[in-house]
């Protein structure tokens, strides 16, 4: 999409400034073409005439995308910000920063999904091809993405200990996905989603096809001890034999378990970063 600006001057310099400025963008960004070159008045008097310039540029997606945003912050009475636009293979990435902009996230990042999602939409009306469009506001993206990695995990590993399945929140198919991810890294533990539309959530439960046995109170493991042992089983790979107590080995399945759990899960929050992730019991 092609964006101009004609304007008109006594000098070809200051009519291309005006020209720019009406744009908003960078002389190194734009094109000139001089129309009509300025003439002095001949004695001062008659004639002359003032120079004419027509800048021009193509507006990409991402200029789209980062003019629509500002313009929305803007409305929503947000002002010296500033928003950092990263191209991406399929679109792009923007990060805003600024002071007092945390209400823009919204609860569970909703306002910030609302406005990722209508700045997609935007852009996609005039591209052909998809651009995809990220909007990020002080990491938190990434903050929530750390959240549900642990979340997850920690849940998994719970399942396999008890046997029991838990669903968490609703979340977007993003989050959804994320979740499914940290849970298929443990062994012995699956997850699916149930609901429908803004109601669609991940369940965590245990895997029984994976799992290696159950014990006698009908508790399943991931196959990490061996409660018929005296011994904890050995694991290959990047899990190194470890030395255990009298205690842990009367009970090696939940020792492992919890020795397995603190050294490779931090502690996963009761809250997430930016509002509380529910678990539905059943």
């Amino acid at each position: 999409m092609i964006k101009e600006a004609i304007k008109e001057a006594e000098t070809i310099e200051e009519a291309k400034a005006l020209a720019l400025a009406e744009l908003g963008v960078n002389e190194d960004k734009a094109q000139f073409e001089v129309l009509v070159q300025p003439e002095k008045k001949k004695f001062g008097l008659f004639g002359g005439s003032l120079a004419k310039v027509r800048v021009f540029y193509e507006e990409t997606p991402t200029d789209i995308a980062k003019a629509y945003l500002a313009d929305v912050l803007t409305k929503l009475g947000v002002t010296n910000v500033v928003i950092e636009a990263t191209e991406t293979e399929d679109g792009a990435e923007f990060d805003v920063n600024g002071d007092d902009i945390g209400f823009i996230i919204g609860h569970r990042g909703e306002t910030l999904d609302a406005l990722q999602y209508l700045t997609g939409l935007v852009v996609n009306h005039i591209h052909e091809e998809y651009f995809r469009v990220i909007i990020n506001i002080g990491n938190y993206r990434e903050k929530r993405e750390k959240t549900l990695e642990v979340l997850g995990r920690k849940l998994a590993f719970r399942a396999c200990k008890t046997g029991e399945k838990v669903s968490l929140e609703p979340m977007n198919p993003y989050e959804r996905r994320i979740i499914h991810t940290a849970v298929q890294k443990v062994r012995g533990a699956t997850s699916w989603s149930e609901g429908e539309n803004l109601q669609r959530h991940v369940v965590i439960g245990p895997d029984r096809k994976k799992q290696s046995y159950g014990n006698r109170n009908g508790r399943y493991n991931s196959g990490y001890g061996n409660r018929n042992s005296s011994q904890p089983r050995r694991r290959s790979g990047d899990y190194q034999r470890r030395e255990y107590t009298d205690e842990q080995k009367k009970h090696p399945d939940d020792s492992v378990f919890s020795t397995f759990e603190s050294e490779h899960l931090e502690e996963a929050p009761t809250t997430s970063l930016y509002g509380k992730i529910e678990i539905n019991k059943d």
